[in-house]
């Protein structure tokens, strides 16, 4: 049977390039590193590595072996991740990550709940694309992440995604501005607007907008960007430009902007906890259904 030495051993060589740089890497010795590997090849009976006077890489059986030798060393990480948390704590602990809009209406009641139950919970906060990377190097075991509907958020086979709610986006306008008297504001009237958006272009609000306004036949002009949606809100008090947000992002609006949604389709996020399979099935179940039962509550 394959030890897990030797798939660090590969997942090294593939990394470093070398076997010499593998050693180095892991420590070992050079013929301890050729011992691992040839073990592995006669185990298997096939060539993994082809070595030349450049270097080592992997073969094509050896490709397909290094995604299983990585997922087995991640395992691994992560049961020694939990077992660490357990012994610190005297109980479980769950890494989960929010973004700010989400933490406060949707996470906070669930983490009571998990605390009540025994889990600790390791709080990461920021902005989509933090939080993805945070995934998929398994520092985050689960995360509460949003989309346009029908994204698929790139994450890998090892993730469960749990939809929780349907968040309206909905435009922010200064008083006074010509389209304020409007119930449904067209979009084709906002052609000439400037708008206030995120501060990574591609943020998914910033993404169903620029869709929206192409059925339009123009793309939307965006005078200032930033993530923090008591700016936005203040910028376009000021006159700045109009703003396409979500609905939570909102809280209770100023009472110098007036909100209206757009007409034609409906535009929304979708906003779901993504969790990572290996997750302890309790806590990960536990906090699914936190989290779905206070989205009913927000939603209704």
């Amino acid at each position: 049977m394959l030890e897990v030495r030797h798939l660090q051993v590969l997942c090294s060589i593939a990394q470093e390039g070398s076997l010499a740089g593998a050693a180095r890497a892991l420590h070992y010795s050079q013929p301890t590193i050729t011992h691992h590997l040839a073990t592995m090849e006669a185990y298997l009976d096939a060539r993994l590595v082809q070595r030349g006077p450049r270097g080592a890489m992997l073969t094509e059986l050896g490709e397909s072996l290094l995604p299983h030798a990585e997922a087995v060393r991640e395992r691994l990480r992560h049961a020694e991740r939990e077992v660490r948390g357990l012994a610190e704590h005297g109980r479980r602990t769950l890494h989960i990550g929010t973004f700010p809009t989400a933490g406060a209406l949707l996470l906070a009641p669930a983490v009571k709940r998990l605390h009540q139950q025994g889990v600790h919970i390791a709080l990461t906060e920021g902005e989509l694309p933090l939080l993805l990377r945070g995934l998929r190097a398994r520092e985050l075991q689960a995360a509460l992440v949003f989309s346009q509907p029908g994204d698929r958020l790139d994450l890998d086979e090892d993730f469960e995604l749990h939809p929780l709610l349907t968040d309206p986006l909905l435009l922010v306008m200064p008083q006074g501005h010509p389209c304020a008297a409007l119930d449904r504001v067209p979009l084709v009237d906002l052609r000439d607007t400037h708008w206030v958006g995120a501060a990574d272009p591609h943020d998914p609000c910033d993404r169903v907008l620029s869709w929206a306004c192409g059925q339009q036949g123009f793309q939307p002009v965006h005078a200032m960007r930033t993530d923090d949606y008591a700016v936005v809100q203040g910028l376009v008090a000021a006159g700045t430009g109009v703003a396409l947000i979500p609905r939570l992002a909102l809280g209770s609006p100023r009472a110098d902007l007036v909100v209206r949604p757009p007409a034609g389709p409906d535009l929304a996020r979708e906003i779901s906890v993504a969790v990572l399979r290996s997750t302890s099935a309790g806590s990960a179940q536990e906090l699914v259904s936190a989290l779905q039962e206070q989205a009913a509550l927000v939603t209704a």
